[in-house]
């Protein structure tokens, strides 16, 4: 009977360790569940928790929102004064006539602010010239001669009474008396804690796991310190220009209505494109005026292309990718918002080059720079592809001299006075501020030409009302950083003129 009963036991184990075995939750399948998303997610946590602190919070959570709010760009080869109608009647307004508007709102303020500063130093530069012409007089009386006698005055104004009160003198006291009673100013402390070392210690020195090797990422990121120290001229630059057939319509902070999908126009092309509301800063930062010779580096999968097209001004536009089938998403795009409209087939060409070995030296005078990154929203919302997949930890390693080498070709074939665009969809300061002081530093020691850095500070001042452009230690550009209200970006992009 006990040997009956233990063969049973033994039965019913085996039974419930294969059930436990098999259960999709059982902890060696919970193990193997770790998504590509939870590896980048974890990385940001270290990463940029570092970077942009108590901010890192509201980031991460405008990031992991199922939904991000999108700008729609009019079609100029559709039916342009009906598409505008349409959208200003869902409540959407155009991004040219915000800027416009808060523009004239800061420069009025501006001046007015300017007027009381005037009239401040003014009135200081008299009460200066007053207190010297009282301080004359008293040096040709007695000194306990009365003080309201120097001035030929009426004893019954009281103003006049109190201010020669004011005018006598105070007692003298000893400035040692009062030392210990200075009051410190804690906020010009520079504490032993405070971080000054510059962009690089950002870098956490955490390792992550490709294959079966432990990388020391802060070790391979360490090459790029060697930019940090490069020193570059800076230009500020006062506004942005708004060509007149870029029609980007938004909606306002908070407002989280989205754009219907858009429909074929009388031309028989879409009406409007939907973009990533930060990814038309890099266009308008281009600066297209007629006759601008274009080339977008990497282009896939198209926005950016077609939106500078929308411009009307280019003479001629280049819009190349390294893949085949990057190029013809490209090609995709300008198919359904282009297509037979406007010659753009002599104007306009698509071309599968690396874009590290473009050659074609002063033909351009507009190069936009949109570079292959870790495309930190895209990365926590899909498996696909994904970069932070454990067989592709080198190629992301190596993704910042891959970024750097391309903007080193950019500035190398740009023409003279040409104006070169950076930009990436990361948070990331190495792929961002990092690329840009490492490629100029190479470009200078390769070509001896002269690059001038544009700060847009200023020229954004007026979308401070949409975006949220954070600082955060930035040298050389500016950084779009995703909020709840205007959940779009994030967005870094740098402005890059050559002089010489």
């Amino acid at each position: 009977m006990a040997h009956l009963f233990n063969r049973l036991s033994i039965k019913k184990l085996i039974e419930m360790q294969i059930a436990r075995h098999n259960h999709k939750n059982h902890w060696s399948m919970l193990k193997k569940k770790k998504t590509h998303m939870s590896r980048a997610l974890k990385h940001f946590d270290e990463f940029y928790g570092n970077v942009y602190g108590k901010s890192w919070e509201g980031i991460r959570t405008a990031l992991l929102a199922e939904k991000h709010k999108y700008m729609a760009v009019v079609n100029s080869f559709s039916d342009i004064d009906r598409i505008k109608t349409e959208l200003e009647s869902q409540g959407a307004m155009n991004l040219r006539t915000i800027y416009e508007t808060y523009k004239e709102h800061i420069d009025e303020n501006s001046q007015k602010s300017k007027k009381r500063k005037k009239e401040t130093k003014r009135n200081q530069v008299e009460s200066i010239i007053s207190t010297a012409e009282i301080s004359v007089l008293q040096s040709h009386y007695p000194v306990d001669h009365p003080p309201s006698m120097l001035l030929n005055t009426d004893d019954k104004d009281e103003d006049v009474k109190m201010e020669n009160q004011a005018l006598q003198l105070g007692e003298m006291k000893s400035i040692e008396l009062n030392l210990n009673k200075v009051a410190v100013d804690e906020n010009r402390i520079l504490h032993p804690s405070s971080n000054l070392s510059g962009l690089y210690e950002f870098i956490p020195a955490t390792k992550i796991k490709g294959l079966e090797d432990w990388v020391l990422e802060s070790q391979h990121y360490g090459y790029y310190k060697e930019g940090t120290s490069f020193s570059v001229n800076i230009e500020k630059e006062i506004m942005l220009t708004f060509p007149q057939y870029l029609n980007i319509y938004t909606f306002e902070e908070g407002n989280k209505s989205t754009f219907p999908s858009p429909k074929k126009g009388s031309t028989g092309v879409l009406d409007y494109y939907l973009l990533d509301g930060a990814s038309v800063l890099p266009v308008l930062a281009l600066d297209m005026q007629p006759g601008d010779v274009v080339l977008d580096m990497c282009a896939a999968p198209g926005g950016k292309t077609l939106s500078i097209l929308q411009t009307l001004m280019p003479q001629l536009m280049v819009a190349n990718d390294v893949k085949k089938s990057r190029v013809e998403r490209v090609r995709k795009v300008i198919d359904e918002y282009v297509a037979g409209i406007g010659q753009w087939e002599e104007r306009l060409f698509l071309t599968e080059r690396d874009a590290r070995t473009i050659d074609e030296k002063n033909m351009f005078n507009k190069i936009l720079v949109d570079v292959p990154c870790t495309t930190d929203r895209h990365v926590l919302h899909s498996e696909e592809n994904n970069i932070f997949k454990p067989q592709r930890v080198q190629e992301r390693l190596k993704m910042p001299e891959m970024q750097a080498d391309i903007l080193t070709n950019a500035l190398k074939i740009i023409s003279v006075g040409g104006t070169v665009v950076y930009s990436t969809c990361s948070l990331s300061p190495i792929q961002n501020d990092g690329v840009v002081g490492m490629a100029l530093k190479k470009n200078w020691e390769e070509t001896n030409s002269i690059m001038v850095v544009k700060d847009m500070t200023k020229a954004l001042d007026p979308l401070k009302f949409l975006y949220k452009f954070g600082n955060y230690g930035l040298k050389y550009g500016h950084i779009a950083i995703p909020t709840l209200d205007n959940n779009w970006g994030p967005m870094y992009f740098c402005k890059i003129v050559r002089m010489r």
